[in-house]
């Protein structure tokens, strides 16, 4: 599959070393405000000669493109993305699906209006572990709760130590997804408090505390920090899910394990996903190709940004938010922003917006 890359920064060029080690795609041009990177893009990726420009729907065209990575910074996700799917092409985009709830609606509705496919490289969904993980949940009968712990003490630079609520929206969004992917149901509420410790490199809130409250009465918490230096946790937290039958762990970075009173869980063996952004390639190809609905496609990515942005809401409010709250909201902002008709055409014929996110709501170009 041939495909265009937007954004050749530091994510950019883990992107072009993974679609370079791909044998079903092929790189044939580079995007990038800054034509120097996206040359040097060019020589990471094994061949100086792609080609490598500023304008997107130009370059596409011209390379014979038949889908586009969106690899920019999340500001620019809805641009770019949105730019893509108009000019008739496919779209995997890095997470968020978009820097607000509202633009990730509109991108969804863009998405029906275009027949096109718009997957979110939710990467840690492909993880083998995580996979197994969800195995065992299964296995322990009614749920009660599920826990993420996460601490870490990474030093960027750049646009992450500027931004608001960093630990929420650049990080835990990963674990929300996961909760959600492993407990099979989607929230109804949280409470939500974040803080920046003395010490933290961070300008934004680099520490938080949520307690989400998920279908079927299910309680999720998560307790996260970003400048938690010492016995740091894996990068994919430290998990713990609590039923009936008993419980089960993962440290995310071993096989996971559960202790069903006293007998050793041994759930079924799951198909692999591969492996994080390798393996989100793999699936948006697949899915490009076959037209099935892939996991990340942006209608059912959507719920796990809300879950993000009604934690941030609640942080700055001091109150329980509810999640169908949040939705409507970013429905009515989302209508209010739309300056494509046919896309706004398919916002306003959205009875209910958790029904229209439901992941077969919109067609998949083959």
């Amino acid at each position: 599959m041939r495909v265009v890359q937007v954004g050749a920064g530091g994510m950019g060029r883990a992107w072009l070393s993974t679609v370079a080690a791909d044998p079903d795609v092929e790189l044939v041009g580079i995007v990038d405000l800054d034509l120097d990177a996206a040359r040097a893009g060019a020589e990471l990726a094994g061949d100086a000669s792609i080609p490598v420009g500023r304008d997107l729907t130009a370059l596409a065209r011209e390379t014979g493109a038949e889908a586009v990575l969106d690899i920019t910074v999340p500001v620019a996700h809805h641009p770019v993305t949105l730019e893509a799917l108009h000019a008739g092409l496919p779209v995997l985009g890095e997470k968020p699906a978009a820097q607000t709830v509202a633009e990730a609606l509109s991108l969804a509705a863009a998405a029906e209006a275009t027949g096109q496919l718009f997957m979110v490289s939710q990467s840690r969904r492909y993880n083998d572990q995580l996979v197994a993980f969800r195995q065992h949940v299964r296995g322990l009968g009614a749920l009660g709760g599920l826990n993420t712990r996460f601490a870490k003490a990474p030093h960027f630079g750049g646009f992450r130590e500027a931004m608001d609520d960093v630990l929420l929206l650049d990080m835990a969004i990963h674990a929300f997804d996961s909760a959600r992917y492993v407990l099979e149901r989607d929230p109804v509420s949280v409470y939500c408090e974040s803080w920046n410790p003395s010490w933290s490199w961070y300008r934004g809130d680099a520490a938080a505390a949520a307690v989400f409250t998920f279908e079927d009465d299910v309680r999720y918490v998560y307790d996260g920090s970003w400048c938690a230096p010492g016995a740091e946790t894996s990068w994919n937290g430290d998990w713990r899910a609590s039923g009936a039958a008993g419980t089960a762990l993962w440290d995310g970075d071993h096989d996971p394990s559960s202790d069903l009173d006293g007998v050793p869980g041994a759930p079924a063996d799951a198909t692999s996903v591969g492996n994080e952004i390798a393996g989100s390639l793999a699936a948006f190809v697949h899915a490009v190709r076959s037209g099935e609905v892939p996991d990340g496609e942006v209608h059912g990515n959507v719920m796990s940004l809300t879950m993000v942005e009604a934690a941030i809401a609640s942080a700055r409010s001091g109150r329980r938010i509810v999640i169908d709250e949040v939705l409507e909201a970013a429905h009515a902002e989302a209508l209010r922003a739309e300056r494509h008709d046919a896309v706004r055409e398919r916002l306003a014929a959205w009875a209910s917006v958790r029904a229209a996110l439901a992941p077969a709501a919109a067609p998949v170009s083959g």
